[in-house]
């Protein structure tokens, strides 16, 4: 409610507000943190790589040749595994979201009532206080030296003073004072609209892993056509010439050679196991009351090597508690106690200066002049009294923004304060002066030589218990750390030692800070903690550390974090913060706890780890068939496999196991250049695996065998166990159930091989053994030059 007044306003009632929805005038946007299920299904769907895998499938069927279009079952059922997460992720959060969805204060039938944002109708009567985000376009009705930061919208960061008849823009955020406002416009006509959408819509922020992935199917995308050109002239030059095919048999046989060369070169589940990776990581930290407002944010958490946060509501429990005071001034007979009981009593006071209204009583007989509310910029709140007891202008806040602390006539207090600081204790100041400066807007002009401080108050925090652990866990996995907090260097710099972060020197003071970002950078460097840092410095430093090459996640849950928010790579705030903090984070941790921290990064290295896992599998694959495609084409000796047994080849030694290896625990460090480290595996692996194929090739080729089924399943036996090694080797370390997933496909292969009926559905003869152990003996050759790329990689890394 606004300072100092009683609501004189009566609101809409309960009929205009249903008459006004009817009507489309509220404030729903149709936009939510998940896709819908149209987007869904699209993405899922109507793909490039869907259109001619399907569309191969359909040639197939067509032309009687069903087993060879069993791939098209498998990739109809990726799209179905697909939809169906997906659909599961979107209901997890979307009720997430519904539980977490900002709430407004406004004035209906006479009274303050709180409701869901989205239901705000134009000209509902807002009640605004300071944390609050606008919702909707307003005009000020009244104001109780209401301030609003428009930041998001404008790029100013200077706080903006509104007063009566001003416009406030939806999307600002309260940051000093209270008011009332009327709202003007609403939902898609507000000014804020599209920032609202990107703030809130589900989006593939940008993600080194979907990136370098789109980088990787871009590519392959140019290289089908010349590709399938080569192909379809080896196939028809390997079945007798152009005129072979008035044949219908060799029509089929060339088109089945096609089609499994195209089919197979396309990575169609690598796409499905990424996005099913990241909706998984995102649905297992909701059950943690993690919401992820965008699912690569998952990922994006997990490479942030530099973590920001402030210290209250991270380090400490949050809630500041009464210490002490300590008198300074005793002469002038005034009566101070009652000024502080007003200051905490008001709604648009602070958190440390609320703390304060159990030990101080408020007094409603105080005659106001002039108010200046707290601001997280000025870190001073003011009142002027006109007459009684505590007449005269009073400030209250950080002591170094009151008084002239390195003045001769304060050095004992200097000490004090230092005293208290150094121990750990938030201390603040109230001072006084008999006259005060006024601007045209009637705001009391802070002169430092003008106040003579009264009272010193000592407030105090508690460490958090999960503290301890969850920075020993960033520190083990390599995460730096910078704590930017308003508070005195020296008392955030105590906390800091206390909750056990090393470091040496002292908490270093942000006035001292330069503008400019590279020297800011040079001091970061150096330092990790930061006091009387402002909402400006905040954004600068995690600039900084940008400019750096570093990727940064923000912690916070006020209006002073919010730019810093909205500038890191990562935006994680707390539930309990403000709503325009939680607007603009990519993640909210919904319990507040520091401590569920771990398990962003946990998750999404889990994630990285996982797809780079089953990446290496697909493109291994993808690079042995194009250049198969490309040699044997170009030679005309014809592609050694059916559809139906490279559909085969993929289920057990990519289908089946990556599935499950896209899940694997674990979480490992994420490093930079995925698309970099999965190139230098894949391409020289492919071409050892590509090459043994072919070198069985040219063996065959010069012996008397001439059984088609025999020859392939010869090709079969070599593929399988080179893919099966790559298997292996990306499965590694073997733990239990890996080793009986490797062994159960090796298994799958024996089975395959010895089963009649299951030979006899995907075109296979056992060849003779001089074959077998040939073909044994290339796949054991590829597989050492295999674990040489392996081992060169490794050496690599290092």
């Amino acid at each position: 409610m606004l300072i100092g007044m009683k609501l004189q306003y009566a609101g809409l009632s309960s009929n205009e507000v249903a008459r006004r929805t009817a009507l489309d005038q509220s404030n729903r946007l149709s936009v939510t943190t998940s896709r819908s299920i149209w987007s869904i299904l699209r993405a899922n769907l109507f793909t490039n790589f869907n259109i001619i895998v399907l569309g191969s499938c359909i040639i197939l069927l067509v032309i009687g040749l069903w087993r060879d279009a069993i791939f098209g079952f498998a990739a109809i059922g990726n799209i179905v595994i697909g939809v169906w997460q997906e659909y599961r992720a979107k209901k997890m959060l979307d009720s997430l979201t519904v539980l977490h969805t900002p709430m407004t204060a406004v004035v209906r039938n006479g009274a303050v009532v709180t409701i869901p944002s989205e239901q705000i109708v134009v000209g509902d009567i807002l009640s605004l206080k300071i944390g609050d985000e606008i919702p909707a376009d307003v005009t000020i009705l009244d104001s109780g030296d209401l301030e609003t930061n428009e930041a998001l919208l404008t790029g100013e960061s200077e706080p903006v003073v509104k007063l009566k008849g001003d416009i406030g823009l939806s999307g600002s955020a309260v940051v000093a004072g209270s008011g009332f406002a009327r709202v003007t416009r609403v939902g898609a006509d507000s000014f804020a609209n599209r920032i609202s959408i990107e703030a809130k819509h589900f989006s593939l922020v940008n993600s080194e892993l979907r990136s370098s992935l789109r980088r990787i199917l871009r590519w392959i995308s140019f290289a089908l056509v010349p590709i399938i050109s080569i192909v379809i002239y080896g196939q028809i030059m390997a079945a007798g010439g152009w005129s072979s095919l008035s044949d219908t048999a060799t029509l089929y046989l060339v088109l089945q050679g096609v089609i499994a060369s195209v089919v197979a070169m396309i990575p169609l589940g690598l796409v499905l196991l990424t996005s099913l990776a990241l909706t998984v990581g995102a649905m297992r930290l909701a059950r943690h009351d993690v919401l992820v407002q965008e699912i690569a944010a998952v990922e994006g958490l997990a490479r942030a090597d530099v973590v920001c946060f402030d210290k209250t509501g991270t380090l400490t429990e949050g809630q500041i508690v009464f210490d002490q005071v300590i008198h300074l001034d005793s002469t002038h007979g005034l009566s101070w106690s009652p000024i502080i009981g007003w200051l905490a009593s008001q709604e648009a006071s602070n958190a440390t200066t609320r703390a304060l209204a159990a030990h101080f009583s408020a007094v409603d007989h105080l005659s106001i002049a002039s108010t200046v509310p707290f601001s997280s910029s000025r870190k001073w709140s003011a009142v002027s009294v006109v007459n009684g007891p505590s007449a005269g202008s009073w400030v209250f806040g950080a002591p170094e923004r009151i008084i002239p602390l390195d003045a001769a006539r304060h050095t004992e207090l200097s000490r004090t304060i230092e005293s208290l600081t150094a121990s750990g204790h938030r201390v603040l100041v109230l001072a006084f002066a008999t006259e005060a400066q006024y601007d045209s807007r009637s705001r009391i002009d802070l002169r430092q030589d003008r106040y003579q401080p009264i009272v010193i108050i000592s407030l105090k925090e508690t460490i958090r218990s999960d503290t301890f652990a969850t920075l020993a866990y960033l520190r083990q996995q390599g995460v730096a750390i910078k704590l930017l907090s308003g508070d005195n260097p020296s008392t955030v710099a105590a906390i800091a030692r206390e909750a056990g972060i090393e470091f040496a020197g002292a908490g270093y003071n942000a006035k001292k800070l330069p503008r400019s970002i590279p020297a800011i950078a040079k001091i970061l460097e150096s330092h990790m903690i930061f006091g009387r840092v402002d909402p400006d410095q905040k954004r600068d430093i995690i600039k900084a550390l940008q400019s750096q090459g570093h990727t940064v996640a923000m912690v916070g849950d006020g209006v002073n974090d919010i730019m810093a928010l909205k500038q890191a790579d990562i935006g994680v705030a707390m539930g309990s913060g403000v709503p325009a903090a939680r607007t603009v984070a990519n993640v909210i941790l919904l319990r507040s706890e520091f401590s569920q921290f771990p398990q962003i990064i946990a998750a999404g290295r889990q994630v990285i780890a996982n797809v780079e896992r089953v990446a290496v599998l697909f493109l291994t694959k993808t690079v042995y068939i194009m250049v198969l495609s490309i040699v044997l084409g170009a030679l005309a000796w014809g592609f050694p496999f059916l559809p139906r047994q490279l559909s085969f080849i993929d289920g057990i030694t990519l289908g089946i196991p990556a599935f499950f290896l896209a899940l694997l625990p674990g979480s490992p460090r994420a490093l930079h250049g995925f698309l970099r480290r999965t190139l230098q595996r894949v391409v020289p692996m492919g071409i050892i695996v590509a090459g043994s194929v072919i070198l069985l090739n040219a063996y065959v080729r010069t012996t008397n065998l001439h059984d088609l089924a025999a020859i392939q399943t010869t090709f079969v036996i070599t593929l399988a166990l080179l893919g099966l090694w790559v298997l292996s080797m990306q499965a590694r370390p073997i733990e239990r159930w890996r080793f009986v997933l490797v062994m159960a496909m090796y298994a799958s292969l024996f089975v395959a091989l010895v089963t009649p009926i299951i030979r006899d559905f995907f075109g296979l003869k056992l060849p003779p053994l001089a074959f077998i152990a040939t073909a044994i003996t290339v796949a054991v050759i590829g597989s050492i030059g295999i674990e040489f790329v392996r081992w060169r990689f490794r050496l690599i890394k290092k």
